[in-house]
This record gives C-alpha cells, sequence and structure tokens, in this order.
C-alpha cells in the first residue's frame, strides 16, 4: 500500500478526545519498547511521525495516526514498564482497557512483540485479554533483523506455540530492514 498523506492526529487519555470519524482504527498494543512506533514509522515510509526513543514508556497516551483519510493506526502505551509509577501503571492500564473496551471503530488489533525472546507474562495476560475481546487480530514479531534469517521461522514457532497461537496469523518484521512489510500490508487491508 503506497501511503501519501499521512498525519499524527491526537494525543488522548479519554474517549472524548478520540477523534470523532467513522474511520477504521488499527490498533498496536506491546510492551514498552517493542517498537511500536518504528512499526508505524516504517509501515508508512516515513522517518518520523510516529515518535521513537530508547528509553521505554514514553508513550504515555493513545495516539492516533490519520493515514490518508482512510483508516487510523492507534498506538496504544506500552505495558510492562517498570519505572513507570504503580500509579501510572492503573492509569495508563485504565485508559487502555477503557479504549479497548469500548471503542467500535477497532477493526484489528496487532500485538507487537519482541521475535528474540519468549513473550513475557504481561504478553500473555494481553494476549488473553485480546481474545477475549473477540476483535480480529495479528501477532506481529519485531525486530527480526536481529537474528539470523534462518532462525525467524523458528524463533515465530516458539512464539506461536508458547501463546498456543493455532489460527491467527504471525508475522516477523524488521523495522531496520524494511522486510515482510508486503504480507502485514495484505492482512491489514483486509480490515480497512
Amino acid at each position: 500500500m503506497i501511503v501519501k498523506n499521512p498525519k499524527f492526529e491526537i494525543s488522548a487519555v479519554s474517549e472524548k478526545q478520540y477523534p470523532k470519524s467513522d474511520l477504521p482504527e488499527i490498533v498496536l498494543v506491546g510492551k514498552s519498547n517493542v517498537g511500536k512506533s518504528s512499526f508505524v514509522n516504517t509501515m508508512i515510509n516515513r522517518k518520523n511521525l510516529a515518535r521513537t526513543s530508547n528509553t521505554p514508556g514514553k508513550t504515555r497516551q493513545i495516539n492516533f495516526y490519520n493515514i490518508d483519510d482512510k483508516f487510523y493506526f492507534v498506538d496504544l502505551p506500552g505495558y510492562g514498564y517498570s519505572k513507570m509509577s504503580k500509579k501510572e501503571q492503573i492509569i495508563s492500564g485504565k485508559f487502555i482497557e477503557d479504549y479497548l473496551s469500548k471503542r467500535n471503530n477497532i477493526s484489528l488489533i496487532i500485538l507487537v512483540l519482541d521475535i528474540r525472546h519468549k513473550p513475557t507474562e504481561d504478553d500473555f495476560l494481553m494476549y488473553e485479554y485480546i481474545l477475549k475481546t473477540n476483535l480480529p487480530f495479528v501477532v506481529v514479531t519485531n525486530k527480526a533483523d536481529k537474528i539470523a534469517v534462518t532462525k525467524v521461522d523458528d524463533a515465530v514457532s516458539v512464539i506461536k506455540e508458547y501463546l498456543g497461537i493455532s489460527y491467527s496469523p504471525i508475522y516477523p518484521f524488521s523495522a531496520e530492514r524494511k522486510i515482510y512489510l508486503e504480507d502485514i500490508w495484505k492482512e491489514i487491508e483486509k480490515y480497512i
């Protein structure tokens, strides 16, 4: 898919701040520093639309990126960031849950995991939560450039087995090498 005019629209922490739009929303969830912002930038072929950081826990709000007035990429705050205070974790968790449980525009959830590691307990809890929403979802295993190409399929299989995924697509991804984009776009296009 060729993206011509993506734009950051708003950061929100409550329903009244969400865009007033019927556009479908492709939602990104994952732990802090797993590369959700890099995923957005790579998919739309932009360097800095979604702000990236080497410091985990920078995204503390729900960020809405309008993609050519066709759909939104919605970047949720990362979970599992230990330096965030308990109070901040509770507040952040609450507005993530409110968004996922109340927003009618969600057409696809993308769970972003790190291909190099077994999913954490927080990843597993998020996966279980996504299953309960009954919304369509896919799993993207980011940072595939950090392991040998010959080990990518095995790493994906380990994650698939650990989470017990038998029917949902799971895609390797690399923001660095910009590989595997086409398959992910084909999947996203089914929902926009």
